[in-house]
């Protein structure tokens, strides 16, 4: 169910005009221009996409159940921007308020682990239809297959020069997305509109990505694990030093991990990498125990159960495949028992548990990735109503952004907030 796209045409004496042009029909995009004529009834809001049906990233997002957002939301979730910043955003529009927007828009939500959100239905069509349908109900005029070739002043208005003919508007809103998933339409045509208005940018790399490890290493026992799951803490180590730790879900696959926490991770090695830095990542299998703690442990159970196997005592922490495939790459015998394990050789075992490395190649790119880190700078808005400190009558929300929120719906939540406190702006600019 899509609006039908509004006939248009340059060359007229006088071009078709807007109160709002709202470039990017897809999260942002949408709640912007439905929260807009909440605020700005009579106004005219018109929103545009490059593609015949929009929202293709709402639709596939979350397995294509859509996360809609999370229980608990906050700057800390978030990487790029100055996160006082992010937090004045987030402010602005809170999970409460995005639970019952959709509640009103009749599509209730209901937590699932981690604290994610879901539709009830489990169906992210539902999602977009709904956010289809208010922007309808609101008088939102959307003009699909009109891609947006570029935006530039003309007076106290913008004038927008599209596949479809060229319009006008007292303010633009880019809510054009990033780099990630281009088969759904996101190409980062976004950031030259907004370096043609005056922004600088932050250069974009893939975030919330699959890792591609290589298979040519002693550690490389990726492809022997595929489809298996473990709870991890992955350290990046940037030029020697401890840069990030995060934990979470791992999992492994046959062309190397994926899983929340090595999708979380992807951003900082991409760009760690791209700024020519000697970046490390390794994996700590259990439960936060430093070496000497396991150093311990092991010692206390060869003296308490000698005749143990090194499997008998890694598959007490880890999955029995993982534990195999450690042992085999370390040439330990998995049936040897403990009181046979030499000291170099449980130190190696402690070692191999705590920093396993992760031989990273490179992330699987903007196919896999989930969004883009990198964008327009923070600073160069206002946090409080997303208006471009340097281009006034220019809003800019969602991905486009120098924001990327980890997995779990904060990524949705960041549209949202951005969108409101666009909305906002604009009533307070036009009136």
């Amino acid at each position: 169910m899509y609006a039908a796209a509004v006939p248009f045409a340059s060359g007229s004496a006088e071009l078709p005009h807007s109160d709002v042009m709202i470039v990017g029909a897809g999260a942002a995009g949408f709640a912007t221009a439905i929260f807009v004529k909440r605020d700005l009834p009579t106004n005219l809001v018109n929103l545009l996409d490059g593609a015949a049906k929009p929202g293709a990233k709402i639709l596939v997002s979350g397995g294509g159940r859509c996360n809609v957002t999370n229980t608990v939301v906050g700057e800390n979730d978030f990487w790029g921007g100055k996160r006082s910043l992010i937090r004045r955003v987030l402010q602005r529009y809170t999970v409460g308020d995005t639970i019952q927007f959709f509640r009103e828009l009749g599509v209730p939500l209901h937590e699932e682990p981690g604290g994610k959100l879901f539709p009830d239905s489990n169906r992210a069509r539902d999602v977009l239809d709904a956010l289809v349908r208010a922007a309808q109900q609101h008088g939102v005029t959307l003009m699909t297959g009109a891609r947006v070739h570029g935006v530039s002043r003309d007076g106290d208005r913008f004038r927008v020069a599209t596949s479809r003919g060229d319009l006008t508007s007292r303010t633009i809103v880019l809510a054009t997305g990033g780099r990630s998933l281009p088969k759904t339409g996101s190409d980062g045509g976004g950031y030259e509109l907004a370096r043609a208005l005056g922004h600088t940018l932050v250069p974009q790399a893939p975030a919330l990505a699959p890792l591609l490890l290589d298979a040519n290493t002693p550690h490389s026992i990726h492809a022997r694990l595929s489809g298996v799951s473990v709870d991890v803490e992955l350290t990046a180590w940037i030029d020697g030093a401890v840069a990030v730790r995060l934990a979470g879900a791992m999992l492994w696959t046959h062309f190397g991990v994926s899983g929340p926490v090595a999708m979380n991770m992807s951003r900082h090695w991409v760009r760690a990498r791209d700024e020519g830095r000697d970046v490390k990542l390794t994996a700590h299998f259990v439960d936060g125990r430093t070496f000497d703690q396991l150093e311990t442990h092991v010692i206390a159970a060869a003296r308490e159960r000698p005749r143990s196997s090194m499997r008998g005592l890694l598959t007490a922490m880890l999955p029995d495949a993982l534990a195999l495939a450690i042992l085999e790459a370390l040439w330990i015998p998995a049936d040897l028992t403990l009181a046979s394990l030499s000291r170099d050789d449980r130190r190696r075992v402690v070692h191999a548990l705590t920093a396993w490395p992760l031989p990273v190649t490179d992330t699987r790119g903007y196919n896999f990735a989930e969004v883009t880190a990198g964008g327009v700078p923070l600073t160069e808005i206002d946090p409080s109503t997303m208006e471009s400190r340097v281009c006034p009558g220019l809003f800019l929300v969602g991905e486009i952004l120098d924001v990327d929120g980890r997995i779990g719906g904060f990524n949705f939540q960041w549209a949202w907030s951005s969108a409101s406190a666009a909305a906002r702006g604009i009533a307070a600019a036009l009136g």
